[in-house]
């Protein structure tokens, strides 16, 4: 059995080390430390039809076993992402420094987060594009230009708003700076749209 310690580590962490490991693992214990984690873990065992138990062994400490149902399911895996990936083309648009509404710090994080998840994702969007305050993600400092740049070396291509940069007077650091026209067209051939 593989274990990880994802005690401490805020969502969607867990759900990807796991994920991860059964790529690999037959048998996948997690340590977590909150119920959210539990349900979202096990949410994921049924999305991948996978056995799914739970033991609360204290207040704040959660021990979370997904095992593999079917063994053959593993070979079917990377044929069924392969079937995905052909009808389930989308792009990402971000058009925030935040990612909902209520506190800016939750949502600066929750964004962070979520850029994170499209590069953990088993089908990738065709194209990220930032516009307006989305903006901030592709510039000097920011939190997410690691995993941008994780998402370029899959083949995400990444596209900043032009004018957008211009008005906050920033540089882009990242992708490729683009104009309005070419986002309107990218967002009208795009089979589906994705914004957080």
């Amino acid at each position: 059995m593989f274990k990880i310690d994802a005690l401490g580590k805020a969502c969607p962490l867990p759900v990807i080390e796991t994920k991860k490991a059964l790529r690999e693992h037959e048998v996948v214990q997690t340590l977590v430390d909150n119920e959210i984690a539990t349900q979202n873990l096990k949410k994921m065992a049924e999305q991948l039809g996978y056995i799914y138990q739970m033991n609360q062994d204290a207040p704040s400490h959660y021990t979370v076993v997904i095992s593999k149902a079917n063994a053959d399911l593993t070979e079917e895996e990377p044929q069924a992402a392969e079937m995905i990936a052909t009808v389930d083309d989308y792009i990402v648009v971000v058009d925030t420094n935040v990612m909902g509404r209520g506190s800016d710090e939750l949502g600066k994080n929750l964004l962070k987060g979520f850029i994170y998840s499209l590069t953990e994702q088993d089908v990738l969007p065709e194209k990220v594009i930032f516009y307006n305050g989305g903006v901030h993600s592709v510039v000097e400092g920011s939190d997410s230009l690691e995993d941008l740049q994780s998402l370029i070396e899959k083949g995400v291509e990444i596209y900043a708003c032009g004018a957008c940069l211009n008005f906050y007077e920033l540089t882009a650091s990242i992708g490729e700076v683009t104009n309005m026209y070419r986002i309107v067209e990218m967002m009208r051939q795009a089979p589906k749209i994705v914004k957080p």
